[in-house]
């Protein structure tokens, strides 16, 4: 597209050929468009670059002096969704609505902006800095009403009944402190709490930028953005979270970890929240994480997690056995830690020894016996696992083998009566074979060890209160792995988006498993070195459900999408 343009301005005789080599050299060497070159080297105006751009792409150029802008338009489309296209909404004219863009290759991008609106999208080409100025003008003024609105939330009884439990400490930090006791700081963190507890979130980002902090929460394993607060009150929320958590706030270089314990009164009754804090550095200050642990919402019941009726009854088969190393494997928040936690609580009896050794122990479980790593002081997974076997174990709970040492003893443990639980991180069950491998275990160990591998994904729940059946070409499924009699009969669904779900069209996730045991063949297999291909082979033979199938499965019950199960499965 850049020679294009290029050769384009030189038939305008705009520029010529040694200036299109030179801003051809200058491209090569920073990057960027060809435009954005020959404007830099001052060889053409931007309105000449967008003259050019008119022809070349057949769209016609905005009348700056004309443009009047329609505010109510601004709101059919959210401001992440304008900053990301770089677009300005104009005017909406019957069923057609009129964006100015900067960028004409993206132009078939601009489909997503039909389908949030449901509007016929006519584009007229616009400089950048107009477009820059328009959002600057008309949307800044929206985000002053929305961080005004998240405050005024606070005066709800639910979110007024917020308290952090802990006492704050005192600092010699005077300027920090001071803004973090400031009224608005205060009320925006708690503001913050208090939505993240009542919209479900696992976590929240505070996240410094150039001008300003963006804010988001991850709800049923997505990012939204929540509100977007002026520059001015960032000393002050992140210093607040800070003294909140038991951190240092005169440290400002250094990655800090904390926690803030917080009570509230959520639908008539007194909610209780651990909320995990880390601190990290970047280019425009501390970036800010907060994972809140709900105890209330840890499900614990292997039978609600997702589990297809065969991959759930081979899996309690694996955990009622008393010895052995069952392996839950997948990417981090794909939910193990969860699923582990159900495994124990089902086995979990007074006539059994359970320990376990994590790093966070992110939930407190009745019962059990349950150790935090601390690597600082040596309180390593390894050296805490070797300490276990002198103290009568009958399960151990390794939270993840990281290591050869971590991974020699605990199939040692499995290898010497008792039961071991523990994650790896690979991509599917067959792979975990060759990680362990990989780790400096001998083949013939793994084999005679590992007795089941278990991989999963989270995905998306389908909104039960907004959804409705939609229509896909039979071919479409086909290609995602149904069968050719399954897709003519099977029925598609999808959430449409409803004041419940937050218009997402989702509401909750539910696991995909692979539940993969060690029969005599596959042992056998692992004995002699095969490839995780085949061990993949046999085991799709015997049964497997894959990844894929288990989404494939939930896609026909109606429990979540087509773009979930794609987009977390091969």
């Amino acid at each position: 597209m850049g020679l294009r343009l290029g050769e384009l301005l030189v038939r305008m005789s705009r520029i010529t050929n040694e200036q299109l080599k030179e801003a051809l050299s200058l491209q090569k060497q920073e990057g960027g468009r060809i435009g954005e070159a020959l404007v830099k080297m001052g060889s053409v105006s931007e309105q000449e670059i967008l003259d050019a751009l008119s022809q070349q792409f057949g769209i016609p150029l905005l009348d700056l002096e004309r443009a009047d802008i329609d505010e109510t338009t601004i709101q059919l489309i959210p401001i992440n969704t304008i900053r990301r296209f770089n677009i300005m909404p104009i005017r909406k004219t019957n069923n057609t609505l009129l964006i100015a863009i900067s960028d004409p290759t993206k132009i078939f991008e601009l489909k997503d902006i039909t389908l949030l609106t449901g509007c016929d999208i006519k584009p007229y080409l616009a400089s950048e800095s107009f477009i820059n100025k328009a959002i600057e003008k008309y949307y800044e003024s929206e985000h002053e009403l929305e961080l005004k609105e998240f405050i005024e939330g606070l005066s709800t009884s639910e979110v007024s009944s917020l308290e952090v439990l802990e006492d704050e400490e005192k600092y010699d930090i005077a300027k920090l402190e001071s803004d973090s006791k400031q009224p608005p700081v205060v009320k925006i963190v708690n503001q913050m709490f208090a939505e993240a507890i009542k919209t479900g979130s696992s976590d929240i980002h505070v996240e410094p930028y150039e001008d300003r902090v963006r804010v988001r929460f991850r709800i049923d394993g997505i990012l939204y953005e929540v509100i977007r607060l002026p520059l001015k009150y960032k000393d002050g929320v992140i210093s607040r979270i800070k003294i909140l958590a038991k951190m240092d706030i005169s440290e400002k270089r250094l990655p800090q970890d904390g926690r803030i314990k917080i009570q509230m009164q959520l639908e008539g009754r007194l909610k209780n929240l651990d909320i995990r804090v880390s601190t990290t550095i970047t280019l425009f200050g501390e970036k800010v994480v907060m994972r809140l642990l709900d105890r209330e919402g840890l499900m614990v019941d292997l039978a609600r997690l997702g589990f297809e009726p065969k991959s759930h009854e081979m899996f309690e088969e694996a955990i009622f056995r008393p010895w052995g190393m069952v392996l839950v494997t997948g990417p981090t928040g794909s939910g193990k830690t969860n699923t582990l936690y159900s495994a124990i609580s089902r086995i979990n009896s007074p006539e059994v020894n359970i320990m376990t050794v994590e790093d966070p122990v992110e939930f407190n479980l009745r019962g059990i016996n349950q150790v935090q790593v601390h690597e600082d002081i040596g309180r390593t997974f390894a050296s805490v696992l070797r300490s276990f076997l002198r103290q009568d174990p009958n399960i151990i709970l390794v939270g993840e083998i990281r290591d050869n040492e971590t991974a020699d003893i605990a199939v040692k443990a499995s290898l010497t009566g008792h039961l071991v639980l523990s994650t790896l991180h690979t991509n599917d069950a067959p792979s975990a074979v060759t990680r362990l491998i990989d780790m400096g275990i001998d083949a013939y160990l793994v084999a005679t060890s590992v007795i089941l591998l278990c991989a999963q994904r989270l995905v998306r729940r389908i909104c039960q209160n907004c959804k409705e059946e939609i229509k896909i070409a039979p071919e479409a499924l086909v290609n995602i792995g149904f069968t050719k009699e399954e897709s003519d009969t099977v029925n598609i669904y999808k959430g449409k988006g409803c004041n419940r779900c937050k218009n997402t069209g989702y509401k909750g996730r539910v696991g995909l498993y692979e539940v993969m045991p060690i029969t005599n063949t596959l042992r056998s297999l692992i004995f002699n070195g095969a490839s995780a291909a085949e061990l993949r082979n046999i085991a799709m033979q015997e049964g497997m459900i894959s990844l894929r199938q288990s989404g494939l499965i939930k896609i026909k019950n109606g429990i979540t999408t087509i773009e979930e199960v794609v987009r977390e499965t091969f």
